[in-house]
């Protein structure tokens, strides 16, 4: 994965982590409804692994986390 993206990936990560939690998943619980392994679900939400991931998944933990993609997509605010 190109380190440009490494950012918007890290967010991506961050941003799955949030709602995912919000719904009181773990990340076993959204894997296997995403038809994933904890391990790529843990690589995706990882700070620095810069594992990208397809459209359908991102669509697919959207739908699972009830969230419109472009929320997963936000980028993420740290207060400075």
């Amino acid at each position: 994965m190109k380190a440009e993206y490494a950012e918007r990936l890290r967010d991506l990560g961050i941003q799955i982590s949030k709602y995912r939690r919000k719904k009181n998943m773990t990340q076993m619980d959204l894997a296997k409804k995403a038809g994933i392994s904890r391990t790529h679900m843990s690589n995706i939400e990882a700070a620095g692994m810069e594992k990208g991931i397809s459209l359908e998944l991102l669509f697919r933990i959207a739908d699972i986390l009830e969230v419109p993609p472009e929320e997963l997509l936000k980028p993420v605010k740290f207060p400075s």
